[in-house]
């Protein structure tokens, strides 16, 4: 498991069906040491802190593995790091191997999963298609949230190393896959016993039991 690139970007406007918006999705590799706070990363910083941001969304990491896969899919070439947003581009932890409330170590920090990634329409505006946001959800290549247990630096070329695996064992797309694809209340009971998962996250599973 490996740290392959640290992404960051600020707000800017960008236009969209004739209107403008306010995005930080457009994020741009940065050499390390580079540190990571409690709510971001230096040099990145949220748009819209109702939807994104906080602490259980301070950084958003999407695994390497991925970009052959869509590259492949969409008949394009010209993907770079961080082109679906990500702040940590990663090698080795893909959905359907790493447990929600998992902890690893990246250099000096410490990070804990809290929950899938759910896009919004600026993916659509990042790639260029106004269908994306939806392909991505269907795929299950969502990525993921994690939240800073220990501050610290962190530089690309890190390795990435396991700390605690979280009891309940549910893959991050167990968890999206039962919140939008196939709900289950016994599930959703189990998913609810991982304390390290998203307070919205832990309010739809709720809302299934009753």
């Amino acid at each position: 498991m490996k740290l392959l690139s640290i992404n960051v970007g600020i707000p800017r406007e960008v236009e969209d069906k004739g209107r403008l918006v306010t995005t930080s999705i457009f994020k741009d590799p940065v050499d390390g040491p580079v540190m990571v706070r409690e709510l971001n990363i230096d040099g990145d910083r949220q748009s819209d802190l109702r939807a994104h941001g906080g602490p259980y969304k301070a950084v958003y990491a999407y695994p390497y593995e991925h970009y052959t896969t869509w590259q492949h899919e969409l008949g394009r070439d010209d993907f770079v790091y961080g082109q679906f947003g990500e702040n940590l581009t990663v090698t080795g932890l893909l959905e359907t191997d790493v447990y929600v409330g998992n902890i690893y170590r990246i250099g000096g920090a410490v990070l804990q999963i809290t929950q899938p990634r759910v896009p919004c329409f600026k993916l659509n505006i990042r790639m260029g298609d106004p269908m994306f946001s939806k392909f991505f959800m269907q795929s299950e290549r969502t990525g993921f949230y994690v939240r800073v247990i220990e501050e610290g630096e962190i530089s690309p070329g890190d390795a990435i190393t396991l700390v605690e695996k979280d009891p309940q064992q549910m893959t991050v797309r167990d968890i999206n896959h039962l919140l939008y694809f196939e709900p289950d209340p016994y599930l959703a009971e189990r998913a609810l016993q991982i304390e390290a998962l998203s307070p919205g996250w832990r309010g739809s599973f709720e809302e299934m039991l009753v």
